[in-house]
């Protein structure tokens, strides 16, 4: 069957392409090869052969003519790429365009717009290019249908004018799907469509199949979930939901204005984006997700989000409901949602609703839509149903509430903002609804009541700012002390550091761990800056983090992180850093794509400047250095792959006579642990080396030690020393570092190094300057003595009766824990 779609806007369009502008027609006469352009009639968009960067592969695509940078908004063959540059696009002769390689005889198609039924009169079909960068597959003797158009199989980018929705008469579905790579058009792993599986359509960013944003319901002025949504901006937005089916589409109130929505498969992020023409560059000026809030049931069921409460848990319940899982609630994980305080509480026995002002309105697969009633028949109708668990109003426009939305289950992916959103009204048992219309009454001393609550406030408000305060002059004093006046760290406002990553967005977010989030930033003179924005959960507390400022003014180094300055404000504790493109050592050496990028030249630098880092804070540094926490995420890497150690916040000092030291807290990371100090809490220089040793196998293996696991081995070390025992240590040898043998020798002798650093006896190990001495000079190496076991347990007899040896669990966070002694 022949899709037809009535567009008669386009006949015009297309009468006066035929006279004007024969190259922006494909006929059967006239086909596409690789290497030539087809441009629509005003020069807007071009259509033809081309490579994405650091690819040879082929593609069919469509781009802006007129811009400098080639921005491709549509791909035909975008998993299917072609070899060679033998591309032709040519209509056949059932009437289809088709892609096919002209140097295979015959001619096998790659891709074809493959519509059914077309009637054989070849020479009345054309494909056309409209400027709206539209591509459509023509009938010359019917003016009024088009047979197929590019705009009904999007890839990942919305332009103006295209349509996002369901096409219900046709069982046709248009979806972005985001590319694979900037280099890979191919189908990825982020989509944003709009589902209409439920009375009220919702537009969705997926994740493979799991929802990761949702804009929220659609109320007449734009969708709850986007505040920043307005209703005259430099495009109109129209939303339609008829029988015939559901769309979103925008118009640029000025065509010579470009912009497009498009999904970022590196960030996992949609993105509204403008071409800056003085620039010369896309403007970023919206993008979903920007924070934990917008991820979709963030705070799970009955869960309330809010970002802009400073220094708290984003995560609440809603008014009568508590966490489920209050341990993990105080840990921060709010995936397990809320449940109701007073359990088995009948309806209708004084319950009511409470009002939620700014709310993103929860998500609407489970509800009822009745456009006929206002907002108090709405109310009634949750009301007299025991099983609604929340109402709101449909339509907002002009200021009023029309029509009723009515909710039926758990209410999922709820959000406050600071403006915008829409009045929510959340069901409550009668003692909630009685706490929440509790007013003070007067009487004589209610003047004086309301002035103590202000005057405690203020001595609150006082006393936390005195803290932070004394907590800043501290540091400062710490750094002073050194006489630093040529280092500059310094104290950055707030509002600096919310500006420079645009109020913390996801987008900017480039790692998390134990300690909290990091985000990449730009300061307004252009510097580029990493946030290290601490969490109030982690092990890192007031005494690590002044440790880590006052330690770090003092090192200078090319292999150490360079610290820019901190932040301080009530509980929020922040490091700004030098902005490392190239993130964490592990993201390289535990990838399997990126680990190829690495080759044994490149990997010995890495270790070896690590090793020279290590050096200076043991020896060559004014101060003796314990870092403590040495390990292949505390490790960045600049443009050029240098290493830089990073994570000063469990690192320690050592007189210039001081040899070792013992304590009852034990920090560190399990895996890169010495076993004297996981288990004595003695540590000394010696422990980093150990700390190195593990390193340095895992940049020869490719693996880590806390998740290695193999026969007979209970970790990495174990399975390293096994073959050493049997002369097979080469096996273990990464396979991506390839099968030459041209660096054997280095290899094995950084494996004999690495097993040295291991020993068990922390006197046996050498010194992190022997270590760089034994690296760089082809000298005899001594045979290294037992290597440490230190994460070995019991876990009783098996069937054969016999004991098993396995390995503790080990996570790959920074821990703070208790040890007795």
């Amino acid at each position: 069957m022949i899709r037809k779609i009535n567009f008669r806007c386009y006949i015009i369009i297309f009468l006066v392409f035929r006279s004007c502008a024969s190259t922006s027609i494909i006929s059967y006469e006239k086909p596409l090869r690789d290497g030539h352009v087809l441009v629509s009639a005003e020069e807007n968009f071009a259509l033809g052969f081309f490579s994405p960067s650091n690819s040879s592969r082929r593609y069919v695509g469509i781009w802006y003519n007129k811009i400098s940078v080639q921005t491709v908004v549509w791909v035909a063959n975008r998993d299917n790429p072609m070899t060679s540059t033998s591309g032709v696009l040519s209509l056949h002769k059932t009437g289809n365009l088709v892609l096919y390689d002209d140097s295979q005889n015959p001619h096998v198609v790659v891709w074809s717009t493959n519509v059914s039924n077309l009637s054989y009169v070849r020479s009345s079909y054309s494909m056309v290019l409209l400027d709206t960068g539209n591509l459509v597959l023509h009938d010359d003797n019917n003016d009024k249908d088009l047979l197929w158009q590019s705009f009904d199989h999007p890839t990942d980018t919305l332009i103006s004018n295209m349509k996002i929705g369901v096409d219900r008469r046709l069982g046709l579905n248009r979806v972005l799907t985001s590319w694979k790579s900037p280099d890979n058009p191919g189908t990825g792993t982020y989509s944003l469509m709009i589902n209409d599986k439920g009375p009220i359509a919702q537009l969705i960013l997926y994740k493979n199949r799991d929802p990761l944003w949702r804009a929220g319901p659609w109320n007449g002025l734009g969708w709850t979930g986007v505040p920043e949504m307005a209703a005259d901006f430099i495009f109109n937005v129209s939303y339609v939901d008829n029988p015939d089916e559901v769309y979103l589409i925008d118009y640029m109130h000025n065509a010579s204005i470009l912009s497009r929505m498009t999904i970022n498969e590196t960030t996992g992020t949609l993105q509204r984006l403008t071409w800056q023409q003085s620039d010369h560059k896309w403007f970023n000026f919206f993008s979903a997700p920007r924070d934990q809030c917008d991820i979709f049931s963030h705070c799970g069921a009955f869960g309330d989000c809010n970002i802009y409460n400073a220094g708290e848990y984003e995560c609440r319940c809603s008014p009568g409901f508590e966490p489920k899982s209050p341990q993990d609630w105080n840990l921060r994980d709010g995936s397990q949602g809320c449940v109701q305080k007073r359990k088995g509480q009948v309806c209708g026995d004084g319950d009511g609703f409470i009002k939620m002002l700014k709310m993103k309105l929860p998500d609407t697969t489970i509800t009822r839509l009745d456009n006929n009633l206002g907002l108090k028949a709405c109310e009634d109708l949750c009301f007299n149903n025991c099983s609604c668990t929340g109402y709101s109003a449909a339509d907002v426009r002009g200021g009023r509430s029309n029509g009723c939305i009515t909710w039926y289950d758990k209410l999922v992916d709820l959000r406050e903002f600071s403006g915008g959103g829409q009045d929510f009204y959340l069901r409550v048992d009668a003692v909630e609804l009685a706490n929440y219309l509790k007013k003070p009454k007067r009487f004589p001393g209610f003047l004086k009541i309301l002035f103590l609550v202000f005057l405690s406030a203020a001595i609150l408000v006082l006393l936390r700012l005195a803290y932070c305060l004394i907590v800043r002059k501290r540091i400062v004093e710490e750094v002073d002390e050194l006489g630093t006046s040529t280092i500059d760290v310094k104290f950055f406002p707030l509002t600096t550091i919310l500006a420079a990553t645009q109020n913390f967005s996801l987008a900017y977010k480039v790692g998390e761990g134990g300690f909290g989030t990091v985000y990449k930033g730009k300061l307004d003179n252009g510097q580029e800056i990493a946030v290290k924005r601490l969490s109030n959960t982690s092990g890192q507390g007031i005494e690590e983090f002044r440790n880590e400022v006052s330690l770090i003014a003092r090192l200078q180094h090319r292999n150490l992180v360079r610290l820019f300055g901190y932040c301080i404000q009530k509980e929020e504790k922040m490091l700004i850093y030098e902005y490392l493109p190239n993130k964490g050592l592990d993201g390289f050496l535990f990838d399997n794509e990126k680990r190829h990028m690495l080759d044994w030249t490149r990997l010995f630098n890495i270790a070896l400047g690590i090793a020279r880092g290590m050096v200076y804070l043991h020896h060559d540094s004014r101060l003796k250095i314990i870092h403590r926490d040495l390990k292949a995420s505390n490790v960045l890497l600049d443009d050029h792959l240098n290493p830089k150690i990073s994570d000063f916040g469990m690192a320690r000092i050592f007189g210039s006579d001081q040899n070792e030291e013992t304590t009852r807290r034990v920090v560190g990371t399990y895996g890169y642990m010495s076993p004297e100090y996981a288990m004595e809490g003695l540590f000394s220089i010696k422990s980093d080396v150990f700390s190195f040793g593990i390193l340095l196998l895992e940049i020869i293996l490719g693996r880590k030690n806390s998740t290695y696991y193999a026969e007979h081995s209970v970790n990495l070390i174990g399975h390293v020393w096994d073959l050493w025992g049997k002369s097979r240590v080469m096996e273990i040898i990464d396979q991506s570092l390839g099968q030459s043998h041209e660096h054997d020798t280095q290899i094995f002798r950084c494996i004999h190094i690495g097993l040295l650093c291991v020993q068990e006896s922390a006197t046996a190990r050498p010194s992190m300057s022997e270590v760089v001495f034994m690296l760089c000079n082809d000298i005899s190496l001594p045979p290294p003595g037992q290597a440490a076991f230190i994460f070995r347990a019991y876990f009783g007899p098996t069937n054969t009766g016999s004991g098993t040896v396995g390995a503790l669990s080990a996570n790959e966070v920074t821990i703070s824990m208790i040890h007795g002694r």
